[in-house]
């Protein structure tokens, strides 16, 4: 049991609509910048070149996972409305119904059928479309999907992802590029696994260790083909 002076505990799982979205976005803006341009680099192209693919990498891809996010992030917005219109045509059309079947959902979690029943009697009467939305619909008002949200976040985080190793190739001789780019792209994709575990609550370890495994693997054969089209072109 907390001592008067404990301080309240801290849940973080009204973090996951734009925890997602920018995690998403910085991860794919590390690695997919990174594996374009040591790609690019290995088939032995121009410091140019590699730094106007690195740029349009990261334009294509920030206003990519901004579509990307708001579409896919509306359509369940969509999902969750088209959800509360229906309650909300059931509350108009059968009241009592809908409080019986609130009344069996606190049943069902463990109160009494007399307290249940008061329960749902008393949150109804506040708001009852909110009282069903919350606890028959999983939609609590926090955890709503948020388009534009999710959309902002992705295509900063991407952006701000796409530019470490992009600036880490301009800044070195072209014998380091591809050594430079693997070494950022790693520390960047080890410190966004430990702060997006941190953020969300996760052990740390296991997610740093699963997004630096993955990311190594995918810059590997982005490398890998870049070398090979660049002996054969």
């Amino acid at each position: 049991m907390r001592g008067p002076s404990a301080k309240p505990e801290v849940h973080l799982s009204h973090r996951s609509n734009w925890l997602r979205a920018a995690v998403l976005g910085a991860n794919d803006g590390i690695l997919s910048t990174s594996s374009l341009i040591i790609g690019v680099a290995a088939s032995g192209a121009s410091r140019s070149a590699i730094v106007t693919a690195g740029i349009a990498g990261l334009v294509a891809g920030a206003l990519s996972m901004a579509a990307g996010e708001y579409v896919s992030v509306s359509s369940q917005r969509d999902a969750e409305l088209a959800d509360m219109r229906l309650e909300a045509r059931e509350l108009r059309s059968d009241p009592e119904g809908e409080l019986r079947e609130l009344a069996k959902i606190y049943e069902n979690r463990g109160l009494t059928p007399a307290l249940a029943a008061e329960v749902a009697r008393e949150l109804s009467d506040r708001d009852a479309l909110q009282a069903h939305a919350r606890d028959e619909l999983g939609l609590a008002a926090e955890r709503l999907a948020r388009p534009l949200q999710a959309a902002w976040a992705s295509a900063l985080s991407f952006s701000t992802g796409a530019l470490l190793p992009l600036l880490a190739v301009v800044v070195v001789p072209s014998s380091l590029r591809v050594a430079v780019a693997v070494a950022v792209t790693l520390v960047a994709l080890a410190l966004l696994g430990d702060l997006g575990a941190r953020l969300g609550g996760a052990p740390r370890r296991r997610a740093t260790v699963r997004v630096v495994i993955w990311g190594a693997l995918a810059m590997a054969i982005t490398a890998a083909i870049g070398a090979l089209v660049g002996s054969v072109a």
